[in-house]
């Protein structure tokens, strides 16, 4: 009892922010939903080689959710682009009609010497996390990603880049 008392005592000031101030926002739901995704991402981490394999197997999608810009400079070949401040119910719905659909997703964080088109952020920022809570959300459960930091350098994936056209 003392320990729940202190827990409160510690922890208390949370609360407010938790409230449901607005019921478009739901900070309690998307800390539940991000630990069941943490759980369920735990065994669903690919290497390079099972991301290439995945990847060229029928109806999967690679998914790329960083912005359009990032996307034009550089991507892995045949992915999808939706940004991850796109990702929203028609978008979903529209872009990957099938929840059951297989889907890779890759980030800024995978690649190493490509700054430009994948430049790096925090670790808890990454954006795999961010996007893999989401798919989950939504309700998308064949969800993987690619583990490894790779050098873009040595990298097996394919990539494209945009043809150069003259103006």
């Amino acid at each position: 009892m003392r320990y729940r008392g202190s827990y409160l005592m510690a922890f208390g000031w949370l609360l407010p922010i938790l409230a449901d101030a607005n019921p478009a926002i739901d900070m309690p739901g998307y800390l539940q939903v991000a630990r069941e995704a943490a759980a369920h991402r735990a065994t669903r981490r690919v290497s390079e080689e099972e991301f290439i394999r995945m990847s060229r197997e029928p109806g999967t999608v690679v998914l790329d959710a960083r912005s359009r810009e990032k996307y034009r400079e550089l991507h892995v070949k045949g992915a999808l682009n939706l940004p991850f401040p796109d990702i929203a119910i028609e978008s979903l719905k529209a872009a990957i009609p099938d929840k059951a659909t297989r889907i890779l997703i890759y980030c800024n964080n995978n690649f190493a010497n490509a700054e430009g088109p994948f430049p790096a952020k925090i670790a808890r920022a990454s954006l795999n996390l961010s996007t893999y809570i989401a798919l989950y959300s939504y309700g998308y459960r064949n969800v993987y990603e690619l583990e490894p930091l790779i050098d873009i350098r040595s990298s097996k994936l394919r990539f494209s880049r945009p043809s150069r056209r003259s103006p």
